[in-house]
């Protein structure tokens, strides 16, 4: 009998909203910690962290989506994923779980104020929809 290999995914919470991301592009997640500023860069670039030795880039994607900022909050976690040969944060308001999606369709395109190329695809399990990222997307936005 043959099995199908479902993709795995990182599900997070973001401004009340879920997205996920492909488990395979997740570096790892830790806990929030103090971010030095960078000067004159985008709205979005929250600054850097020093991760073990290595210099990481920080990004909101609270304020990629046009959210306003909110506290952080103990729930607050920096996800460090892979992206083009180097290592990128991107702040969420929680991570929820490990899953995988029965079924996976293609995205609008728009969703509420949020551009639908942002997102691979929208994985659903019963009434529960979750946006996919698009990390190539979401990460190199002009």
């Amino acid at each position: 009998m043959a099995t199908v290999q479902q993709d795995q995914y990182i599900e997070m919470t973001v401004g009340g909203e879920n997205y996920a991301i492909k488990i395979e592009d997740i570096h790892e997640i830790i806990k929030m910690q103090a971010i030095t500023d960078l000067p004159h860069s985008k709205f979005y670039v929250k600054g850097i962290i020093n991760l073990r030795g290595m210099v990481v880039p920080v990004v909101s994607l609270r304020n990629m989506f046009g959210m306003a900022d909110e506290a952080y909050t103990k729930a607050t976690r920096i996800v460090v994923v892979h992206h083009q040969e180097e290592a990128v944060g991107i702040i969420v308001d929680q991570v929820n779980k490990v899953t995988t999606y029965p079924e996976v369709q293609p995205p609008p395109v728009q969703m509420g104020s949020v551009n639908g190329a942002f997102f691979s695809g929208i994985g659903l399990r019963g009434q529960h929809l979750v946006g996919i990222l698009k990390l190539d997307e979401v990460l190199l936005q002009e």
